[in-house]
């Protein structure tokens, strides 16, 4: 709720200065004729327009994309971590019960746990290593007792292996995505837009004050959707844990965060 609230306030705001400033401006200036604003001021309002359009396309992509990266990111490792748990069942009793509930408890803790960490501190937990680590550990150290077990455990350590892969993308996706001079392209290019409605010589009339204000509108919008994607694990649309849930639910770890 807070982030609609701030989403309110950014876009009211962003329509209250455009008004403002058209208001100021015709009380000082008064009666004065309304001059016709030049072609080259139409055309270069134009082109910026079009080459901010551009910029803000291509930054909602990235974040995008980046989300999407993390989620299949998730999922590969729920997915790797419930297939080491499948495949131990070649193991004795001791050996297959020790291997599941490691993973057990790497999932519950990366669940309940890791998941406000990486929004707290923009990385993986070392604790969320060291129980990945025991996991690899309970095969990688155990002798092939038989044939079974020896053709089962090059592809259990495969798969320790890509839910390794799997929680380093998500350590490194974790926080912001954005480079800091991508933001300031943005919000600069975003002032120079804004800036370029009053070269337009806006009138006080009600059509030409309601479109200026739904365009500032629109960009403050905009922003606030860049940054609000800009942290898989953290925005109003994060990357949750529904994975894991949906793969352990015999763990009872709630519907995913």
């Amino acid at each position: 709720m807070d982030e609609w609230v701030a989403l309110a306030i950014a876009m009211a705001a962003a329509c209250a200065v455009v008004v403002a400033v058209v208001v100021l401006r015709h009380r000082r200036v008064g009666t004065v004729k309304h001059a016709e604003t030049p072609d080259v001021i139409e055309y270069i309002t134009m082109m910026i327009g079009v080459v901010y359009a551009i910029v803000l396309g291509l930054a909602i992509a990235g974040v995008w994309e980046a989300r999407g990266s993390a989620q299949d990111g998730v999922f590969r490792e729920a997915q790797s971590l419930q297939e080491v748990s499948d495949r131990a069942v070649v193991y004795p009793a001791e050996v297959r019960d020790k291997i599941r509930a490691d993973v057990d408890a790497y999932v519950s803790y990366v669940v309940q746990v890791e998941w406000d960490y990486m929004r707290d501190h923009g990385n993986v937990s070392d604790r969320g290593n060291e129980l990945l680590a025991q996991v690899r550990s309970d095969v990688a150290t155990r002798q092939p007792a038989n044939e079974l077990e020896a053709q089962t455990y090059q592809p259990v350590m495969d798969r320790i292996a890509a839910a390794t892969d799997a929680r380093n993308a998500r350590g490194q996706n974790a926080g912001p995505t954005m480079p800091g001079v991508v933001w300031f392209g943005l919000i600069a290019g975003g002032l120079v837009t804004f800036g370029m409605l009053f070269a337009l010589q806006i009138r006080r009339t009600q059509r030409e004050l309601v479109l200026a204000g739904c365009f500032s509108a629109l960009i403050a919008f905009l922003l606030f959707m860049i940054w609000d994607f800009d942290d898989p694990f953290g925005g109003s649309v994060r990357v949750t844990t529904q994975a894991f849930t949906d793969l352990f639910p015999h763990l009872n770890l709630g519907g995913g965060d």
